[in-house]
């Protein structure tokens, strides 16, 4: 049987206990539920856009047949690089090579034989009109002596007209077939168009570049207008992107980007935005964007899906919250709220957002470094402390920038906008 008096000390422990838990619960009911939530503070800050695209070429050379023919011989593969001039595709052209090698022998008959005959003919028409007019002159003084009939003085005067005109015929001739005449001239013209067609055989590059698709081979016959080869001219690369529209605002020529290419995680390149689509595709709701590759990186390749991240805003001293510490966060809106913890109880406040992300959001009004708030969208709606209830914070660590998002490789995906402490 216990001593009362130890009876009585083990009753007030009891008791005292029960107090201590009373005041306790008493405290912590006076002071409200811990809640999580963030101390705000300031830091850097960047922004920026996330989309997946594919390097094109500035320009797309394509290459066809001028003439119909049996393909000879094709010298380049996909890949290979070309200059101007280079022949990429020979076709057989045998009547065009008749045509070429008439049209010479005809320039060579013409200047070794008929041009020879030609002054030949006007030599001896000068000779003839020379003769003629003696024979005129000599039976016109015989006339007039009477020595002769009229009618022979007559026909020595016809003859003479004809001489002349003989001579004149001839004199045309030898001009026509002499060196720069006119015959010589359309000899030429025959000689230079039916060689111009026999080059049209031999398909030559017009521009300095890749190959990038071949689409004939030996044998095959191909006619005017057929596309043989793709050539992607020599210039600075770029990387189309479709971003959804929503993100237009925050683009702009000049920005700066880091890419990578799916086929090499480990070398990422930098490019820049220098053109921006003046229209939106209204089928997909995207606005294409172009990046110029620094030419550094020459081991990007035609067609490469790469992921581009766009640096559309940064701020060295910003300050920002958690996404989840906003309530009225609406995409494109300027104003939000947050719930703020100060002595202890919450207060509803206004904020000005500025860069926006899928981590932080800058706060341009409403707050300052050191207050607390709580992260409202982690908690149930109905959870929700009114203005002025008692609350006690649970301070969470900020969240740490998220990695840039890759995007389906065959899909033009809505951009995703990325923020976060850089």
């Amino acid at each position: 049987m216990p001593h009362p008096s130890m009876r009585r000390r083990w009753m007030v422990a009891t008791a005292l206990v029960l107090l201590l838990v009373l005041l306790s619960w008493a405290v912590m009911r006076w002071r409200g539920p811990a809640l999580p939530g963030y101390e705000v503070a300031a830091g850097p800050l960047v922004q920026n856009v996330v989309a997946t695209g594919r390097v094109a070429a500035l320009s797309r050379v394509q290459v066809g047949a001028e003439i119909s023919g049996l393909v000879l011989d094709r010298r380049v593969m996909e890949g290979d690089r070309v200059a101007p001039g280079d022949v990429l595709v020979v076709l057989r052209a045998t009547d065009l090579e008749a045509r070429r090698d008439e049209a010479r022998a005809a320039l060579e008959t013409l200047r070794r034989t008929d041009r020879a005959d030609a002054q030949a003919r006007y030599r001896q028409a000068q000779a003839d009109l020379a003769q003629a007019e003696r024979e005129a002159t000599r039976r016109r003084e015989l006339g007039e002596r009477q020595l002769v009939s009229r009618e022979s003085v007559e026909q020595a005067a016809q003859a003479l007209v004809a001489a002349r005109a003989a001579a004149e015929q001839a004199r045309v001739a030898a001009a026509a077939v002499a060196s720069g005449g006119a015959l010589e001239t359309q000899a030429l013209e025959r000689l230079r168009a039916a060689e111009a067609d026999l080059e049209r055989a031999v398909i030559r590059a017009t521009v300095a570049g890749t190959v990038l698709a071949r689409q004939v081979e030996p044998g095959d016959t191909v006619t005017p207008g057929q596309v043989l080869l793709e050539i992607a001219a020599d210039a600075p690369g770029e990387i189309l992107l479709p971003l959804d529209e929503k993100n237009l605002a925050l683009l702009e020529t000049g920005q700066p980007a880091t890419c990578v290419a799916d086929a090499f995680p480990g070398r990422p390149f930098a490019a820049t935005v220098y053109h921006i689509a003046p229209g939106i595709d209204p089928a997909r709701g995207t606005v294409d964007v172009r990046l110029r590759i620094d030419p550094a990186a020459d081991f990007v390749r035609q067609d490469m899906t790469v992921t581009a991240t766009i640096l559309t805003g940064r701020r060295d001293n910003a300050l920002a919250v958690p996404n989840d510490a906003l309530l009225g966060n609406e995409p494109g809106a300027s104003r939000a709220e947050v719930l703020r913890v100060r002595g202890g109880r919450v207060q509803r406040v206004p904020v000005a957002l500025g860069l926006r992300g899928l981590a932080m959001t800058e706060i341009v009004e409403g707050l300052a470094a050191g207050d607390r708030v709580l992260a409202a969208g982690a908690l149930d709606p109905a959870e929700l402390p009114r203005d002025g209830a008692r609350v006690r914070l649970r301070a969470q660590p900020l969240p740490a920038p998220q990695p840039a998002a890759t995007e389906g490789e065959d899909r033009a995906l809505p951009a995703a906008v990325q923020g976060g402490a850089g």
